[in-house]
């Protein structure tokens, strides 16, 4: 079993969780904050770039819960706690607000918290997540 992939970046409140394999590139993070989110740089995440609570702002407009953040002085596994949510994103994936269960083939369970994004293309080489595929076949739906 492959270990999901993530990357952490701190500033002196929070700790911004980066989580590449949930992405789904909907480019909210840098267009609507470049000052902290920068792609084409290494690390491409500036976690002093913006004051904290602008940051946790934008983070928690994540479409696919890619990126999230939880306080330096708290437990890093705070659960979510929310009900649960189901849209559908016109011309992309499906989104599960919400702490959830992911059963796989051959009964792995995967718990996800805060906002997982179903494909809905079929395309997506990361089953059953979105992986912005759609955006490349211009899907319809």
């Amino acid at each position: 079993m492959e270990k999901e992939a993530v990357i952490k970046y701190k500033n002196d409140d929070i700790t911004i969780v980066w989580k590449p394999k949930m992405c789904i590139h909907s480019k909210l993070c840098w267009k609507q904050l470049g000052v902290v989110f920068k792609p084409a740089k290494r690390p491409w995440v500036d976690p002093k770039g913006a004051s904290t609570e602008r940051i946790m702002e934008q983070i928690d407009k994540c479409p696919s819960g890619a990126l999230s953040y939880y306080n330096n002085k708290e437990e890093e596994n705070i659960q979510v706690k929310t009900e649960n949510i189901v849209e559908v994103m016109e011309n992309g994936p499906l989104l599960v607000y919400g702490n959830i269960t992911v059963k796989k083939d051959g009964g792995e369970e995967v718990v996800k918290n805060k906002v997982t994004a179903f494909c809905r293309c079929g395309q997506s080489g990361n089953k059953p997540y979105c992986d912005g595929s759609h955006t490349k076949i211009n899907f319809k739906g």
